[in-house]
């Protein structure tokens, strides 16, 4: 990012003007990028004798964006996509090479695989899958009458697009580079920063649900956003690639940390809640020297080394403070457990504070590549496959509908109808409102298509050589990229007006001008995107639908079914990372405050609290020292939660609880004999029935009232 500009009085310059012209700054910036990147593709396309150079100017607008490694990003998976999508094309004029009809077909599947695939891998990845059904169709159907030629049609194609591809990369990360790996660095430490910061103005013990619901919200954010940064980050800073692993390691420490955090504090609201004070007011005392740890001199606050190093000293005054706090509780045996199971949690949460502290102190003080090893972890996301094999039926039906149009009526120009439908079916099928962006997109289009024509038509004739052919298309062009950085505003029509320039400007090797072919290519062009629209309009899009939120809950629920079952190898990341993405995939499509979001809060705090318990309590489990009928009771209690979990009902809640129950106090009489073993595990077990019976809780409809544990409450 640039520089921020000296500050002067506010009435010469008032802070809404600077941030225009910063704004207008960067989006000049980027055009000029753009147009740079534009026609130094189309020369090279014409220096190495290529036939289409606006299919490398095509590639240069899908990729480019303001920062650089996003770019990079994009060509890696474009580059793939390329590749692939040319080879299944080669392959399918191979198998078929007489059979229009079947290879029609077989390339509608194809496409449709990977609007699928769009759909599914989401980020750049899904570049690569638009790109490798795009390659296929313009490798395969120009040469649908002339067999012979798909193999130097494929050549010609892919070398036109990895010509792009390159000029793209090398303009954005030579030319005043915007690097991502800024706005990561900002990002993180923002974040390191809000959490530091509330975990230290926690003093006072409980939180409100409601503020503890919108803290929940920005760490899930803040996890998703720094995993989607950090995989585009590594493709344009080699330092980042570098420390890749640590930076993931780094979002998972922070993730245990906020998930130990919001679980001690949700039990130190149901202790006030439930006229426990004496417990609670005992935690908030164990709290006190994380707060004074965390509460450095103000110069000193966002050194994260001295944090790690007084969260370490903080440590060793934990237990002495615990045992003398137990003392007032000794007369009760239930609020001494309900005790025990907080004092767990805070020595967790302190430990995972400290670890996270620690390993961001070295990433910032440590320059290069950083030596040694880490522990291998993957930040993993969450898939529905309805909403893909949604787009891979209505992409085929799209294909196959055009393709027995184009046979039907032998229209010359049916195969870029097919390209185009190919190219917006994939981008257009991740877009939660695919109506909305078909119609912007093809508005923008029409007016790039408008602009072109009075290009080639009026102006390039009377020009000669490759500084007039700049001169008179680039103010046009010009416009495309400038409305791109407009697409808050204008969604969809900054690309459509670039691409539909760009596709019927048709600069060849050498120029044609024919103007039948020009209209009939318009025509054809914006019939095949509108037959996208038309094909939306038919079979909608499930992205964002309340049908599509309902099976995520679902899949949301049953992450405690996974955290019962998975192997504990790697579990914990696993659990932690697909809880979020699942979390702010649905959330990013609910009313903020509504009582849909409301509910969603509510079961993403307690799928966290169980979830971790669970994992937690298997890894007691594990333990040698615990005697086999206790960990079959503890079995049982993992299986029951599970159970409830999977399908919520009353009959399960009163099973999990009874079984929660029984495990409780089978370990407490086996206390004496194994306390190592058996205290872990009796904090976990603690803390599970806690959750259970949570009335504030998404579980809250299912909790049976009775004597028994309205006593316990």
């Amino acid at each position: 990012m640039s520089a921020t500009p000296i500050d002067i009085p506010s009435r010469r310059n008032p802070s809404w003007l600077r941030e225009f012209v910063m704004e207008e700054r960067q989006a000049w910036i980027f055009v000029v990028k753009c147009l740079l990147a534009f026609y130094l593709a189309a020369w090279f396309s014409m220096l190495f004798q290529l036939e289409q150079p606006s299919t490398t100017m095509i590639t240069v607008s899908i990729v480019m964006h303001p920062h650089s490694g996003m770019v990079l990003a994009k060509s890696f998976y474009r580059a793939i996509g390329t590749c692939t999508g040319s080879l299944v094309g080669l392959l399918l004029m191979s198998a078929f090479p007489q059979q229009r009809e079947l290879f029609l077909t077989a390339l509608a599947l194809w496409v449709g695989i990977c609007a699928g695939g769009a759909v599914l891998y989401r980020n750049f990845m899904s570049y690569g899958f638009v790109l490798a059904g795009y390659t296929a169709a313009i490798v395969a159907l120009p040469a649908i009458n002339n067999p012979y030629r798909v193999f130097d049609s494929a050549m010609m194609r892919v070398s036109e697009v990895m010509l792009g591809i390159v000029v793209a990369g090398l303009v954005s990360d030579v030319v005043l580079p915007e690097r991502l790996r800024q706005l990561l660095r900002r990002s993180a430490r923002e974040h390191y920063q809000h959490f530091i910061d509330f975990a230290r103005g926690s003093l006072g013990g409980a939180i409100p649900r409601a503020e503890m619901e919108k803290v929940h919200l920005r760490f899930v954010r803040a996890a998703v956003q720094l995993e989607d940064l950090r995989s585009s980050v590594i493709f344009e800073d080699p330092e980042a690639r570098a420390r890749s692993s640590r930076m993931q390691l780094l979002n998972l420490r922070y993730m245990a940390a906020a998930t130990s955090f919001q679980s001690l504090h949700h039990l130190i609201n149901r202790l006030q809640r439930n006229n426990h004070p004496r417990t609670a007011g005992a935690l908030i005392k164990l709290y006190a020297p994380v707060g004074e740890a965390l509460s450095p001199p103000p110069a000193e606050q966002s050194m994260p080394r001295l944090l790690a190093t007084r969260l370490e000293a903080c440590e060793g005054k934990l237990a002495p403070l615990a045992a003398q706090l137990r003392e007032d509780l000794r007369q009760d045996p239930e609020l001494l457990m309900e005790f025990d199971s907080g004092t767990m949690m805070l020595r967790r949460f302190v430990s995972e504070l400290r670890d996270f502290t620690s390993l961001e102190a070295s990433l910032r003080e440590t320059q290069g590549a950083l030596g040694g090893t880490v522990e291998r972890v993957d930040f993993k996301r969450a898939n529905d496959y309805a909403a893909p094999l949604i787009a891979v039926i209505r992409t085929f039906l799209t294909m196959i509908t055009l393709s027995v149009f184009w046979i039907a009526t032998g229209w010359p120009f049916g195969p870029s109808a097919m390209l185009l439908a190919t190219i917006f079916s994939g981008l257009l099928a991740t877009s939660p409102s695919p109506l909305a962006a078909t119609a912007n997109t093809w508005i923008g289009y029409a007016a790039g298509m408008t602009a072109a024509y009075f290009v080639v038509f009026w102006i390039m004739p009377g020009s000669d050589g490759f500084l007039m052919f700049i001169l008179v298309t680039g103010p046009l062009l010009a416009i495309g990229p400038y409305l791109t950085t407009r697409n808050a505003t204008l969604p969809g029509i900054g690309a459509g007006y670039t691409l539909g320039y760009v596709y019927i400007l048709a600069v060849k090797n050498p120029m044609v001008y024919a103007p039948e072919s020009f209209f009939n290519d318009a025509i054809a062009s914006l019939f095949g995107l509108m037959m996208s629209g038309v094909a939306f309009m038919i079979i909608p899009t499930v992205i964002g639908t309340a049908w599509l939120r309902r099976r995520q809950l679902v899949q949301l629920r049953r992450q405690v079914v996974f955290a019962a079952t998975a192997p504990l190898q790697g579990i914990l990341y696993a659990f932690e990372s697909v809880n979020r993405d699942l979390y702010h995939q649905i959330v990013q499509f609910t009313k903020q405050g509504s009582e849909e979001s409301r509910s969603l809060l509510s079961w993403a705090l307690a799928v966290h609290d169980c979830g971790r318990a669970i994992i937690e309590l298997r890894q007691d489990m594990a333990h040698e020292d615990l005697p086999p009928p206790v960990v079959d009771s503890m079995q049982r209690v993992v299986d029951s939660v599970a159970h409830l979990y999977d399908a919520p009902a009353r009959d399960r809640w009163q099973a999990a609880y009874a079984a929660t129950g029984h495990a409780i106090t089978l370990t407490s009489q086996t206390l004496p004999q194994a306390r190592a073993s058996c205290q872990p595990a009796l904090a976990h077990l603690l803390q599970l029935r806690i959750a259970l019976r949570d009335d504030e809780s998404a579980l809250a409809p299912y909790i049976v009232k009775s004597p028994e544990n309205t006593h316990a409450a």
